[in-house]
């Protein structure tokens, strides 16, 4: 019979193995969604291009939100859908959104007002996608093609199965870095767990 101490030494090696594994299938599954483009991949069409928010100067996208913008155009010109929407809110000091900076720069770009959403409600991811959640079922809309940075599409699968979104990913930028890998396979980690929309509240 097992003494009580290597009784609770094995059950915590179990328990650490356990953790240690879903963590691992974890980084996995952001890994490998991080190298998904579902419109490259497949020509899948939607109803919305939903661009997530990043800085902005003065009403100017940084080049990280450019980079999404430039790509919803490109998704846009090519026929991926026939609306994009901006989101993304501004700090206190700003005098612009970011949603407001990307309807700017899209309109500069030659795309009409009218196929553009301006959804710049929510602090965090997933009070953003609720907000667009909400503004796209009065159009009875629920199918989109998420644009964002690699590291992100994991979360964003996540996100949008806990909202009842029909979702794909086309995202942009560099291959992720071991550090945004690792971060977001703690969110994710945590999100899987207790629900995205609980993680928007401990991490806000």
């Amino acid at each position: 019979m097992l003494r009580p101490a290597k009784r609770l030494i094995q059950i915590g090696l179990i328990v650490l193995a356990l953790v240690v594994g879903y963590l691992g299938f974890t980084a996995y599954q952001v890994r490998s969604a991080a190298g998904t483009d579902d419109w490259a991949d497949s020509g899948r069409r939607a109803e919305a291009i939903v661009v997530l928010g990043a800085a902005q100067y003065d009403g100017k996208p940084s080049p990280v939100l450019a980079n999404r913008l430039d790509h919803a155009l490109e998704l846009f010109n090519e026929g991926a859908a026939s609306t994009i929407v901006v989101t993304g809110y501004k700090q206190d000091s700003d005098r612009f959104t970011e949603a407001y900076a990307g309807l700017k720069y899209l309109m500069k770009r030659g795309v009409p007002e009218s196929a553009v959403l301006v959804v710049d409600d929510g602090s965090n991811t997933w009070e953003s996608l609720s907000a667009v959640k909400r503004v796209l079922a009065k159009r009875d809309v629920d199918d989109v093609i998420f644009v964002s940075s690699r590291y992100h599409n994991r979360r964003l699968q996540g996100i949008a199965g806990e909202l009842g979104l029909s979702a794909g990913v086309s995202s942009v930028g560099a291959e992720p870095s071991r550090r945004q890998i690792f971060a977001e396979t703690m969110r994710v980690a945590t999100g899987q767990i207790v629900g995205f929309r609980r993680l928007s509240g401990l991490t806000s």
